[in-house]
């Protein structure tokens, strides 16, 4: 090493040693919880400026802890008391609140816009706000703006209404006019267009605005740190930036677009947390090229290749097969990344067969635009009995599978990866025969671009079948039913009164937060099969399945540890069935909504919800209604309408009706 670099590599060090960040053992970012998360469709993920501040924390080698605040107006004062080191809340940048507290340099700018319902009377110029009437609520910086318009306006109104009210209940309100008007940040409202038909952008309330992070004044070392941060990042703002399918573009913006499907296998939420095999492989090819990524949801199938060819996307995901005609678009395939055989699908009471020749009469469902529909061209053409049908091209494979099941489709053709998945969840399907060799399977990019396809193919060839690939792959196709153990032997039960191992265990804690603690029993058998151990492919752990990130922010450490997993159980319960009193439901149905929302997440029971008011069932009232609903939600024409996107919607439904039947069956053995 030469003196110059000796005395730079020295000089680094010195700063890190006197840097003050280091000295430092946490980074606590408090956060709104009526903030709520969603299925990103466009752009970036819904936490990125956590994920964002997760890094700076990483960098500065700092414990990254998240404080959830109920109210909005509380994050300035509990920032002010010292409980929190910075507000990441999608912040607007004001001059009262710069009178309060200090901001990073701004990371987003953006305007505020007028929402209205569909039906709703349209405004034709700002004159039109006389004599309407808009809904705010106090603290946000919408209701400066507001009060603007106003004094403009004379004849306008402002109603204001309860902080708890979270933006999705404020949408439903717009479109059924119970609300008239609101006011929101372009960036909130285009995400919730993103699902949403029945509300609109209006007239532009405001000019743009910076989004930034607040702090404390005088903690003006951190600031500093963050600034630098955003500026190594390039996060600050500097315009509109340019996002095009050039490498040397990829890298001057920092970010790379991603194209997915929105289904079990490719991309999906879950209690939360962002999941699917395609988007840990978008997630990990960013990370290495060190890009941020944004995620775009493809609307079908035959949209997946059409984004890459329009510019809309740099790379798509999916299981897609290499052919001439595709090639003939004008798009390029990367080196294989999998090879899947494809197998011919039946009901399970379907009879077997050894060759394609002993199938009589039947009818094979497939999408005309896959590769299916060749290789089921190929079978007609040696045994004339089989007909074929088109489904319609936004039907997911794992949804024709689902029809198969039902009875309502005959035959179909699926990847055998596909039905593995399939088949850890049902035993009403069979694999009758695979069908040729097994086939190649790569990722798209548009022709021309050849050092993105040269650093795809890099990538494909550095984790292919190796420890990353396997893991990842492994977590979404090869986990097998959790195996199950017996139930308990009912006699015992009944002579005993011993529900499960871990009875002493739960009983205070159901008696501390009024919870009976035999449903708390079954949710537990539903869980883990009362199994400590236990960890699920989304990484949940425990006796309740509690994730990590959960158990940090509930203050529990292990929960691998009886007493740890169930406590950390209960306190989430807990929390989840406060936050589903707010949405009005029947007394009674409260707990099987709040099960719903453990299992799935509120945002899907929301959707469920919204859902069956649509359907003209009632949206308070779970069994015969709700859970309708939730099981439409895995239907791609319901999941593009819905604020989180597909869930399947049997899991939830499976996991009340089996713990209600469990409990029915405690309560009968064990009179409390």
């Amino acid at each position: 090493m030469t003196t110059k670099a000796l005395d730079v590599t020295q000089k680094i060090q010195q700063e890190q040693k006197n840097n003050p960040l280091n000295k430092r053992k946490k980074l606590s970012v408090l956060t709104w919880s009526g903030a709520q998360t969603f299925l990103p469709r466009s752009g970036h993920p819904q936490d990125l400026e956590l994920t964002y501040l997760k890094e700076f924390a990483e960098k500065h080698d700092l414990e990254f802890i998240n404080i959830k605040v109920d109210k909005f107006s509380e994050l300035i004062p509990k920032l002010l008391a010292g409980e929190g080191d910075i507000i990441s809340a999608n912040l607007t940048v004001t001059s009262g609140r710069k009178k309060q507290v200090a901001f990073s340099d701004p990371f987003l700018e953006t305007n505020e816009y007028i929402l209205v319902g569909k039906n709703s009377p349209p405004l034709k110029d700002a004159s039109s706000l006389n004599g309407r009437e808009i809904v705010l609520q106090k603290g946000k910086s919408y209701e400066v703006t507001a009060k603007g318009l106003q004094k403009a306006y004379p004849k306008l109104k402002l109603r204001y209404i309860a902080n708890n009210i979270r933006n999705e209940q404020i949408y439903d309100r717009l479109a059924s006019g119970e609300y008239d008007l609101t006011i929101q940040d372009n960036n909130l409202i285009q995400s919730a267009l993103g699902y949403r038909d029945d509300i609109k952008k209006s007239l532009q309330a405001s000019a743009k605005h910076d989004i930034a992070w607040a702090i404390a004044p005088d903690n003006t070392e951190l600031r500093k740190q963050l600034n630098r941060f955003l500026k190594e990042q390039t996060l600050t703002v500097k315009g509109k930036s340019s996002i095009k399918t050039q490498w040397q573009q990829i890298q001057e913006s920092k970010t790379v677009r991603f194209v997915l499907r929105n289904n079990l296998s490719s991309y999906y939420i879950w209690r939360g947390e962002l999941l699917g095999f395609h988007y840990e492989l978008a997630k990990r090819f960013a990370k290495e090229h060190k890009l941020r990524f944004e995620i775009i949801v493809a609307p079908d199938n035959v949209s997946l290749i059409d984004y890459v060819i329009e510019d809309k996307a740099d790379i798509a995901l999916g299981f897609i097969t290499p052919t001439e005609q595709r090639k003939a678009k004008g798009i390029s395939f990367s080196r294989p990344y999998h090879y899947a055989s494809e197998l011919l699908i039946a009901h399970q009471s379907a009879p077997e067969i050894e060759d394609i020749s002993e199938l009589g009469k039947s009818k094979i469902h497939v999408r005309r635009s896959s590769s299916y529909w060749q290789t089921a061209l190929a079978l007609q053409l040696k045994n004339a009995n089989i007909e074929l049908t088109a489904v319609p091209e936004d039907q997911e494979t794992e949804s024709i599978i689902n029809n198969v099941g039902n009875k309502n489709y005959q035959h179909t053709i699926a990847d055998s990866h596909i039905v593995d998945l399939e088949m850890t969840y049902r035993d009403d399907i069979q694999s009758l025969m695979a069908i040729g060799e097994p086939k190649a399977q790569s990722w798209v990019i548009k022709s021309g671009n050849k050092v993105l396809l040269s650093k795809t193919n890099q990538f494909i060839k550095k984790h292919y079948k190796g420890v990353f690939y396997n893991v990842i792959y492994n977590k979404y196709f090869k986990n097998p039913k959790r195996l199950e153990k017996h139930y308990i032997d009912y006699a015992k039960m009944k002579e005993t009164g011993i529900l499960s191992p871990f009875d002493e265990i739960i009983k205070p804690y159901a008696k501390e937060y009024d919870f009976d603690w035999r449903l708390l029993v079954a949710q537990m058998h539903q869980e883990s099969r009362f199994n400590p151990k236990a960890t699920s492919i989304a990484g949940a752990k425990g006796l309740f399945q509690v994730m990590p990130r959960t158990a940090k922010e509930l203050g529990i450490k292990n929960v691998h540890i009886p007493e740890e997993g169930i406590k950390a159980g209960v306190l989430y319960m807990d929390w989840v069935r406060e936050r589903m009193q707010i949405d009005d439901v029947q007394p009674d149905q409260l707990i099987w909504f709040t099960l719903a929302s453990y299992n799935a997440g509120a945002g899907h029971v929301r959707d469920a919800m919204r859902l069956a008011r649509q359907k003209g069932l009632r949206d308070d009232i779970w069994f015969d209604n709700v859970e309708k609903a939730m099981l439409l939600l895995s239907q791609p024409k319901y999941a593009a309408k819905a604020r989180y996107g597909y869930v399947r919607g049997q899991e939830p439904v499976t996991y009340i009706r089996e713990i209600k039947r469990r409990f029915d069956t405690y309560q009968n053995i064990f009179k409390d």
